[in-house]
């Protein structure tokens, strides 16, 4: 009896010898229902104690469920930590919007003015004002450079992040197209059989499924992440660039005595501190939620947890059942193909057969072709080439010599063990067989989950130290901020009253002075002088006035 399905008679004879492999003990993948990414409902909790913190949500309580950004509980708590900035913006909002209500109720009912001027209180003020200014200037570098550092790490480690998932699941899908590949090999020489073809395509679709789960779950969650710190890294550059403008122009106003303009300022910076000090929460708590996130990583990696962490969320480990099973599937499959096509080569291409009966014989004659090395043991270890055997990653080169010329019947012509089909058909399950051995030690890193703890224990090295410093900067940048534009509001109204007595002072002292020297000179013939005289003193303080020196009051 014929056989036309040479890899199909050939894996008969194979499956008698070993028990473990052949048509059905390859590919078969009963794996229907595993989980595609681990979803034990037992939780390891991690930072825990660093987390602990109280719960507005829940009546104060301390808050117990460990670094996790998908419960609502742990931004509630997070968010608590911020409070102080919060509650510190309503008063300043509140209190100095009364003050401002107050001062022009004062102004518009009560037109009787009283001038008091010091000098001390003068030079003080002015003193403290360009303080303030630099002191804003300052913070609004730091906050800016703070912002930029900032952004680039969480940037980098973000992308790194992505990186390692996204390579994770091409890797997958490499092996999935691998299969794919020798499920389509051939037509009339080698022809793999329907039921494994079946399995083929249930295993690429779980394959699939995991890499698309395992990318997309990376890529949602951090272009959420990113969104967001894209937000904050806007509102940051906009906050201080409209700070250091505002302090630059608010002291200029002060100093040129534009008292209108300082009071128009004064009510846009009341609103503009009340946001910055807002901002000053919301970057305390993204401190906080960063900080939390490293010390996670640093416990996730010394624990090696095997149930479901919070950290999942971020890069997920691929189900170890799953990793498993495809490892030694893969193993499975690079000692199926190995072993038939070495069945092939002995039992087929180096047969000398004169006559041409059949599929099986072709007029092949010359040289014998050499064998393939598998490079795995029955049971699945590692196994060294002998003399004589071909690797798997040098078969294509090796057996395009032994390839002959064939006729239009398909015939070898010349002298050669392989036509054609056969070479292309064979060196494609040889390379689907050295790709799945290749892909060995990457099933092994998903089993253990070390790819997951290889990316976390880099992002906790390398990227959490500048992480922190960087959003530290900004925490600082802001303080600064807002503490000096919030003093710079009540010291431009303070400079600008007392430039306003300080000259009105002197023009009252300048009047004074004026009218006594008319009164000696009146009956002198050059009395207009003191016009004159006057209009020169009104920016001069005379010297014998000393009681209006430190302060007068009118």
């Amino acid at each position: 009896m014929g056989c036309f399905n040479l890899v199909g008679c050939a894996a008969v004879e194979v499956a008698g010898e070993r028990e473990h492999v052949g048509i059905n003990g390859v590919v078969t993948w009963p794996l229907d229902t595993r989980r595609f990414l681990e979803e034990n409902t037992t939780v390891l909790l991690l930072a825990q104690q660093r987390t602990s913190r109280r719960d507005p949500l829940n009546g104060f309580n301390r808050y117990t469920g460990g670094w996790n950004i998908s419960n609502k509980h742990y931004w509630a708590s997070v968010g608590f930590t911020a409070a102080p900035f919060f509650v510190t913006a309503g008063l300043w909002f509140l209190l100095f919007g009364i003050c401002l209500c107050l001062v022009c109720i004062c102004y518009c009912c009560c037109r009787k003015e009283h001038y008091g001027y010091s000098r001390i209180a003068y030079a003080l003020s002015l003193m403290i004002l360009i303080f303030f200014t630099l002191m804003a200037i300052v913070g609004c570098i730091v906050l800016y450079t703070g912002q930029d550092k900032f952004h680039s790490s969480t940037c980098s480690m973000l992308s790194y992040v992505v990186d390692q998932a996204d390579t994770t699941a091409e890797n997958l899908r490499n092996v999935s197209d691998y299969l794919s590949a020798a499920k389509k090999i051939g037509l009339d020489a080698i022809v793999l059989p329907a039921d494994i073809q079946k399995s083929m395509d249930d295993i690429m679709g779980t394959i699939k499924k995991v890499a698309n789960t395992l990318s997309d779950t990376t890529e949602k969650n951090s272009k959420r992440i990113q969104d967001g710190l894209d937000i904050i890294r806007m509102a940051l550059i906009v906050l201080a660039a409209i700070m250091l403008c505002l302090v630059f122009i608010g002291f200029l106003f002060s100093i040129f005595g534009l008292e209108f303009l300082v009071y128009c300022l004064v009510i846009i910076g009341w609103i503009l501190v009340t946001g910055t000090i807002i901002l000053c929460g919301i970057f305390l708590l993204v401190h906080n939620v960063f900080a939390d996130a490293c010390v996670s990583m640093d416990e996730w990696v010394q624990k090696q947890p095997k149930v479901h962490t919070a950290l999942e969320d971020v890069l997920p480990c691929v189900n170890k059942d799953l990793a498993q099973e495809v490892f030694l599937r893969t193993m499975d499959a690079t000692l199926y193909t190995v072993t038939v096509l070495n069945r092939v080569i002995n039992d087929v291409a180096n047969t000398n057969s004169p006559t041409v009966d059949g599929p099986l014989h072709f007029n092949q004659t010359g040289p014998p072709l050499p064998p393939l090395c598998n490079p795995l043991m029955d049971d699945r270890s590692d196994r060294k080439c002998i003399p004589g055997e071909v690797e798997l990653q040098n078969a294509g080169q090796v057996w395009k010599k032994y390839v002959c010329q064939v006729s239009a019947a398909g015939v070898c012509i010349g002298p050669g063990r392989l036509t054609p089909t056969y070479y292309e058909q064979m060196l494609a399950f040889a390379n689907v067989s050295y790709a799945l051995y290749r892909y060995g030690p990457f099933f092994l890193n998903l089993t253990d989950c070390t790819f997951v703890r290889d990316a976390f224990s880099d992002i906790s090295k390398q990227h959490c130290p500048d992480l922190r410093i960087h959003s530290a900067w900004i925490y600082i940048g802001l303080f600064l901020v807002s503490a000096a534009v919030m003093l710079s509001l009540i010291f431009w109204v303070i400079y600008a009253r007392e430039r306003r007595h300080r000259v009105y002072t002197k023009k009252i002292l300048s009047s004074r002075v004026c009218g006594e020297s008319e009164m000696e000179l009146s009956h002198q013939p050059h009395s207009s002088r003191c016009s004159t005289s006057s209009s020169r003193m009104s920016f001069k303080t005379p010297r014998t006035s000393v009681g209006f020196q430190d302060k007068a009051t009118f």
